[in-house]
């Protein structure tokens, strides 16, 4: 990889490693699998780079690749062992965030697999109808329905519902 193509993926990097960590953790892995998620799909990314940048949606191309990333640990049932680190000093009360996190944990649940897939890319990610079906490998009217379902599911959550009365 040349110089210019290095500081075109380390931008990326550095523009596209939350998201991927959001979208990974919206799709039901754990806050470390997120990481190691989006790590994984970025050296998919870094190996196939050219083949990134020719796409021609390259949010969609790589959303896809986090999804088969997702996928594939999955099928193969990895899972590692994680040593806890005891912090050191103040720990910040983010028992709020947790709330959140635990309310749309639980209303994203309650979706099918290929419905939370649509949510996350669309509302999450902020991908557009057609990058999100160019990701899932969809027509975009498959989009649309799925949303439409997985909306009014989600608008009768309890989980949801509960969270916004909190805020009220």
């Amino acid at each position: 990889m040349d110089a210019t193509s290095e500081a075109s993926f380390a931008e990326f990097v550095r523009t596209q490693w939350r998201d991927l960590v959001r979208a990974a953790i919206f799709l039901g892995a754990g806050p470390d699998e997120a990481e190691d998620l989006a790590q994984q799909t970025l050296v998919r990314c870094y190996s196939s780079w050219q083949r990134v940048t020719d796409a021609a949606n390259r949010d969609a191309y790589v959303y896809r690749m986090l999804l088969n990333q997702l996928r594939d640990v999955r099928r193969t049932r990895w899972w590692r062992s994680r040593v806890d680190i005891e912090p050191d000093g103040h720990v910040e009360d983010v028992s709020g965030d947790v709330v959140t996190s635990d309310a749309i944990h639980h209303a994203l649940a309650a979706l099918t697999k290929a419905q939370r897939d649509v949510v996350v890319l669309r509302y999450f990610v902020q991908l557009t109808e057609a990058q999100t079906a160019a990701a899932l490998g969809i027509p975009a009217g498959t989009v649309k329905s799925r949303l439409s379902r997985a909306l009014a599911i989600l608008a009768g959550s309890h989980h949801l519902s509960e969270l916004s009365e909190e805020h009220r």
